[in-house]
């Protein structure tokens, strides 16, 4: 490494600037002007209105609680603080493109030997040991062996970017900051739809409870028929074995529908960051599974880009690991530095403040790694192989996002579908409920065809109840795919 002092060039040079290593371009990439199955799925493909998008299910319970999560969850917390920590960071990096100037100030106090090889000769001639004056030579004073005294002063240093390597570095840091709000973002809506999906997986487990016991009692009632009518002698072992069979299969239900609606009260109190007791209170309110009726904006393919986390952190990436080739590549450009050290100094401090006192020192340079056995070059392949693998992940995370979105959109067309049919079905079962009480309190037919019809009624009620859920379970996946910012603004309440 050499070291030039080049001050007149430096300046000079500072002035213009020359900036070196590539321009970042974003990517362009080819999508479908439409979805697929979005018209097959009935929806709309008007612009993606997303946000706030769960309060079309009409439930101040789990509008509130959405809203509470968001401003108490911890993982939220912690990405707060990674944005905090991406900016401060950049601040760091930023820091070196202003002068470092330093403050010192003190007493120093030293004695030198007189019999040191090369200040001996100074110190010894002529010295007076009788007076301890200092030694001399004819009307000359030489340094004295003894000496204290005080100082104050400053240094300052500053690298000229003038090939812009601590811009390139502020840039990807700044880039960096974008990446942690991203991230912050995505992770809200992730949390998000994991407090809507298991609020409504426990409103589901309860509601299939109460039909389940309903089913239970109505059970009992039909074993209790058949035993009489084994004990008259009119029915069959086999018709008492299928009404047991039943009913043990019913009331084997019960403790699968009590474990699911525990498990996501419990996942509900760590999304909430709450105790299980005050979680029981919220849902003690609740109903049945809320039903969303609006259609869902889908909006165009393209609008994946903008919207979607994993496409704009992966671009972000790219952006990032563009400046920081450009930087690596400015590295191996010479550097230039600046510093000063003006300061004051004197024997006492009576006169440290006057103006002998004062001294400085100034010095303009140029250091250049002119051979580092290729870490240079090595470090700027390096990069641009990050470069180049990140493209090539950002390609690979659209066309991953188009393929979601597409199935999503299916999987809602067929949910809906699904439901279409099972409340079809139910409108059937209601009418043949219906129809056997008619021909019972006709005298046409017996209790037991009534209690089978009701079975079947109930059934089908449990059918309905998945179907809901199902419906509901891919409304939520669609909204994820489509993305958005789900983030509430926590000065603004709402009235669900």
């Amino acid at each position: 490494m050499k070291k030039f002092i080049l001050a007149p060039i430096v300046l000079a040079l500072s002035l213009t600037g020359c900036a070196v290593g590539p321009d970042y371009q974003e990517p362009s990439t080819s999508m479908a002007e439409t979805y697929l199955n979005a018209e097959e799925s009935g929806l709309s493909t008007e612009a993606q209105q997303n946000e706030y998008w769960w309060t079309e299910f009409n439930d101040p319970v789990l509008n509130q609680m959405i809203q509470d999560m968001q401003s108490q969850s911890i993982p939220l917390k912690v990405a707060t603080e990674r944005v905090k920590m991406a900016n401060s960071y950049k601040t760091m990096v930023e820091s070196f493109k202003v002068p470092t100037v330093s403050l010192g100030a003190g007493y120093v106090n030293y004695q030198m030997s007189k019999n040191d090889s090369s200040l001996g000769p100074i110190l010894n001639p002529l010295s007076d040991s009788v007076s301890g004056l200092p030694p001399q030579v004819g009307n000359i004073t030489l340094m004295d062996n003894q000496h204290d005294g005080v100082f104050a002063g400053a240094s300052i240093a500053w690298e000229i970017d003038l090939f812009g390597r601590i811009d390139r570095q502020a840039n990807a840091a700044q880039i960096r900051i974008e990446q942690a709000e991203i991230y912050q973002s995505g992770l809200t809506t992730v949390i998000t739809a994991d407090l809507i999906h298991n609020y409504l997986q426990y409103q589901g487990a309860s509601e299939r409870l109460e039909i389940a016991k309903s089913n239970l009692e109505d059970q009992r009632r039909t074993l209790d028929l058949v035993e009489k009518v084994v004990r008259s002698g009119y029915g069959s072992e086999l018709d008492l074995a299928q009404a047991k069979a039943t009913l043990a299969a019913m009331e084997s239900i019960v403790p699968q529908l009590e474990i699911a609606q525990q498990t996501h009260k419990h996942r509900l109190a760590v999304l909430l960051g709450e105790p299980l007791t005050k979680v029981e209170i919220r849902l003690a309110q609740t109903q049945s599974v809320p039903v969303m009726q609006d259609m869902v904006p889908v909006g165009l393919p393209s609008d994946l880009l903008k919207r979607r986390t994993d496409i704009r952190l992966a671009e972000r990436e790219m952006a990032a690991l563009n400046e920081e080739l450009a930087a690596s590549i400015a590295d191996q450009y010479p550097k230039f530095f600046l510093t000063g050290s003006p300061n004051l100094s004197a024997s006492s401090f009576d006169d440290l403040f006057s103006s002998d006192s004062f001294g400085w020192m100034g010095a303009a340079g140029v250091s250049w790694n002119l051979f580092d056995g290729g870490r240079g070059d090595a470090m700027e392949a390096i990069n641009q192989a990050r470069f180049d693998s990140a493209k090539l992940s950002y390609q690979h995370t659209v066309d991953a996002a188009l393929a979601e979105t597409e199935s999503t959109l299916f999987a809602y067309g067929r949910s809906q579908e699904n439901q279409r049919r099972i409340d079809e079905a139910m409108i059937a079962t209601d009418k043949a409920v219906s129809k056997a009480k008619s021909l019972y309190r006709a005298g046409l037919i017996d209790h037991l065809s009534v209690l089978d019809a009701q079975r079947q009624q109930r059934m089908m009620q449990d059918q309905r109840v998945a179907a809901k859920l199902q419906t509901a379970q891919a409304t939520i996946a669609l909204y994820k795919s489509l993305g958005g910012d789900w983030s509430i603004a926590q000065d603004a309440g709402q009235d669900g």
